[in-house]
């Protein structure tokens, strides 16, 4: 069991990093904010996120503060493996839980929510309350 768990992560990782390639390598991505936002919606993801405002986790805005001046298609490939492969989220009061694993297999759609939640201006980071 352990072994198809490790498989499976290491599929994931493939895929994405093949689907990201060709997304990069053919043009600038364009992001559809409404699937995008519809998507975070279908998979509960604005239970502990919200656009403007932290929750249990940081609002999308600060996170695209906080990525803003790092490399882009490392910060993309960095934020799919996180909603995908259940690692450890951080919370401020310094517990740790594992984030929570979208649904959707489809990397463009996974690129999309993430070049959404990059795209938004505004934010803070570190995060003020």
């Amino acid at each position: 069991m352990k072994c198809q768990m490790q498989a499976s992560k290491l599929f994931n990782v493939l895929a994405v990093s093949i689907g990201l390639t060709f997304v990069y390598s053919t043009s600038a991505f364009a992001v559809d904010a409404d699937a995008a936002l519809s998507l975070a919606r279908q998979n509960g993801c604005l239970k502990c996120h919200a656009v403007d405002k932290h929750k249990d986790g940081p609002a999308y805005r600060d996170i695209a503060a906080k990525y803003k001046d790092k490399d882009h298609a490392e910060t993309v490939k960095k934020l799919i493996n996180h909603i995908t492969s259940g690692e450890k989220a951080k919370f401020p009061d310094g517990h740790e839980e594992e984030h929570k694993i979208i649904k959707v297999k489809d990397v463009a759609q996974q690129t999309n929510l993430i070049e959404w939640v990059l795209s938004l201006p505004g934010g803070k980071w570190p995060e003020t309350d």
